[in-house]
């Protein structure tokens, strides 16, 4: 007993550690946003090149995530989270202080090892105490969740008060680096390893893929669908990845184990993770955009100020964090799977309110905050679930398929509800120029195949299920230490 007790004070301690870490992570991916216009004034760059401060780090991150992961998996996850977090800090220092647009978009592409932190992270938390796992992925997403609201409100306040962009920006690359140190001496090694070899044409394919499509897909609101340029790119792309597949089935040691998405027990989590950002990550611009609306002047929406729609996004944070708080012990109290569908129908819930309450500005803000529960009992219980199933040696790359499936189909799903709302438009006139607006015919769109993705959702998560967690080890003997499998 005094064992188990010990072991999992050193759990907590690890946790802890991370805790922080990943709530300075959330904080600086929410720290950019208040930014921009500061941004495009420094480098004198327009709204077109301002979308790259995003679009760099999201593509980088679909590059990089699995690769760090897979390679986490190989030669030990604290290993690699050191050269994340190091890579993240060159890459801060590198925003802060680049003299050219060009060179801060350099640093944003440093920046994308950032998320590569929770898949490394949830391979340790495993490895040092699989039955606290998942309430331990649960507290790690809540930290990185209310960072992300912080950070987009500190840093705008910061900017507001000292006007200096190269301080605010200096402030997460300062605390970053210090983070390394902290890895390096406080945070222990995992010990199962993954052998074989590092699949190098595996990772290319893969990388290159998934960039053709997300670019195509990305630029095609401004491209146009039928571009040749969009065409390439996402036929393209979609190729590559067919041949990826073939190469994956074909060696022995592949970058991802397609046996584990099919058999596995981590095909449907990762489906229901591609729902998830699609209805979530998708469907967020329309209602923000609803938000700031003004119904005399643009034909749609409540008209807040953009104050005080600052504080609605920050409580919808708050809302995602309380649900990451609720997602372990729905969890245990009414089992992973029922969960994950819970969460859906809400979610679905959520999106019929903003449709039938969208004039009312307390329902709709109601609504979106039990769409943010909803996200936060997805993001706490589905990453839990995919770790839990997954193999002992593959638990980084797992995890680091599910956020990228995540991100991906959110990124995706933004460009197609783009094209969606272009399909409800109408031609007004104000002071004798006339253009297309968006209707509120548009949003209803979107919200209904939100309403949609999250009901099939809730099916895809009925038909979920988790493997038992390990049987504890009661000895008099200190717990031997996990193997290491020879590579």
């Amino acid at each position: 007993m005094s064992q188990r007790l010990s072991r999992g004070r050193s759990a907590i301690g690890v946790v802890g550690f991370l805790v922080v870490m990943e709530f300075g992570s959330g904080a600086l991916q929410g720290w950019f946003s208040p930014l921009l216009a500061a941004i495009g004034q420094q480098f004198d760059v327009g709204a077109g090149a301002l979308n790259w401060v995003s679009a760099m780090y999201m593509l980088m991150t679909v590059a990089c995530v699995p690769i760090l992961a897979k390679l986490g998996d190989m030669f030990g996850h604290k290993r690699l989270l050191v050269v994340a977090t190091a890579l993240v800090a060159a890459g801060s220092l590198v925003v802060a202080f680049a003299p050219t647009f060009e060179l801060f978009l350099l640093g944003r592409a440093l920046q994308a090892p950032l998320a590569a932190f929770l898949p490394l992270e949830f391979a340790i938390v495993r490895a040092r105490d699989e039955r606290s796992a998942s309430r331990s992925i649960g507290v790690l997403v809540g930290a990185l969740t209310l960072g992300a609201a912080v950070g987009s409100l500190l840093s705008g306040l910061i900017f507001g008060a000292t006007g200096d962009l190269t301080i605010v920006l200096l402030i997460p690359a300062v605390f970053i680096a210090l983070c390394v140190p902290v890895v390096v001496l406080l945070i222990p090694e995992t010990a199962v390893r993954k052998r074989g070899r590092v699949d190098i044409v595996g990772a290319v394919l893969l990388t290159i893929g998934l960039l053709a499509i997300l670019t195509g897909v990305s630029n095609a609101g401004t491209w146009g669908w039928g571009d040749p340029r969009t065409l390439a790119l996402t036929l393209g792309g979609a190729a590559v990845l067919a041949l990826w597949v073939i190469v994956e089935r074909r060696i022995a040691d592949p970058l991802v184990d397609l046996t584990m998405l099919t058999r596995g027990g981590i095909g449907l989590p990762i489906v229901a993770s591609l729902l998830f950002g699609a209805q979530t990550y998708g469907g967020q611009t329309a209602s923000f955009l609803w938000l700031l609306g003004d119904n005399s002047r643009d034909g749609y929406g409540l008209g807040i100020p953009p104050a005080a729609a600052g504080a609605i996004i920050v409580l919808y944070a708050l809302a995602a964090f309380l649900g990451t708080l609720l997602g372990d012990r729905l969890a245990h109290r009414i089992s992973p799977h029922r969960a994950i569908a819970l969460a859906g129908v809400t979610a679905a819930a959520s999106f019929a309110l903003m449709i039938v309450s969208a004039g009312v500005a307390a329902l709709f803000i109601a609504s979106m905050a039990l769409g943010g529960i909803s996200a936060g009992v997805l993001l706490a219980v589905l990453p839990a679930v995919v770790v839990r199933n997954a193999p002992a040696d593959s638990v980084g790359i797992a995890s680091a398929l599910f956020n990228t499936a995540r991100t991906a189909a959110g990124a995706a799903a933004g460009a197609v509800f783009a094209l969606v709302m272009t399909l409800f438009v109408t031609t007004s006139g104000d002071g004798g120029a006339t253009g297309p607006r968006s209707t509120p015919s548009s949003f209803v769109a979107v919200w209904a195949i939100c309403l949609a993705i999250s009901l099939v959702l809730a099916v895809v998560g009925l038909r979920v299920r988790v493997a038992a967690a390990a049987p504890l080890r009661e000895t008099s003997n200190p717990p031997a230490a996990e193997p290491i499998e020879e590579r």
